[in-house]
């Protein structure tokens, strides 16, 4: 039986419970918050629920900040853990070096950044450990987010501020795109409620296609396009708005601003 100790009971931390209890693994999980209408939201579920921090992680093996970054530092000064307990941390934007001197020089370490559509099982998340890990508790971190989702783990840890940049943040790229498609069906006269429709179904299944075929995007784009047709002028006003490139900006102002966040947390 392992012992998870959340630190924090919003909605990530809820998608996570959830999925963990889904499985056929013995979890015994307990959930510490402050504030009573927060943990009321988990009264359904097999869990212990408590408002003291410290007697939550007391007897834990794995630690699950999911905290909003801004109290974790206050958090942790009211936490006494031992180096042999994994935290694992999904709060955005914290660096390792800022965990591990809250914490203990040697504490076993989890960053992990995950996205939104975890809360509804189809999240993605990428995590990095350090070196205090042992194989047993890489493979519980993996395990957890997985209760949300797909995992994958990354070579260093500066690799999470462009995991940051492209599925932290993407689905609301994914969002705007919707929107716009929606608007301009509107604006070629469709009824708000078709041109929804249809935008979210056209995303879904392009999303299945390029996830269950072996071609890559690219490539399906090239086999819905016909030389002359309805999709290739489309994608010719794409490329002159230069579209490409405007994503490739994004996405590094994204990464960058991921790189500024977490030197405001470093302790160097």
């Amino acid at each position: 039986m392992t012992n998870i100790t959340f630190i924090g009971a919003g909605n990530m931390a809820m998608s996570l419970i959830n999925g963990l209890c889904a499985t056929e693994a013995e979890y015994a999980i307990t959930v510490a918050d402050p504030m009573t209408e927060q943990l009321a939201n988990f009264a359904l579920l097999p869990v212990t629920t408590t408002s003291d921090n410290q007697q939550a992680v007391f007897q834990a093996d794995v630690i699950v900040l999911a905290v909003k970054p801004q109290v974790a530092e206050r958090v942790f000064a009211q936490l006494e853990l031992k180096p042999s307990q994994l935290l694992i941390s999904i709060a955005a934007g914290i660096p390792l070096s800022a965990l591990s001197t809250w914490t203990h020089s040697a504490q076993a370490l989890v960053r992990c950044m995950p996205n939104t559509p975890a809360l509804l099982g189809a999240g993605m998340s990428a995590l990095f450990a350090n070196d205090h890990c042992s194989e047993l508790q890489r493979s519980l971190a993996q395990d957890i987010l997985n209760a949300a989702g797909k995992t994958l783990w990354v070579n260093k840890e500066t690799d999470l501020d462009a995991v940051t940049a492209v599925s932290g943040s993407g689905p609301a790229y994914f969002f705007q795109l919707m929107e716009a498609m929606i608007d301009a069906g509107v604006q070629l006269g469709l009824d708000r409620a078709t041109a929804t429709e249809l935008t979210l179904q056209t995303a879904y299944g392009a999303s299945k296609m390029a996830l269950n075929t072996e071609d890559d995007p690219a490539t399906l784009r090239k086999k819905v396009t016909s030389p002359g047709g309805t999709t290739q002028a489309a994608l010719e006003v794409m490329a002159e708005k230069q579209l490409p490139q405007i994503v490739h900006a994004a996405l590094a102002k994204a990464a960058k601003r991921s790189i500024e966040l977490a030197n405001e947390f470093s302790p160097e």
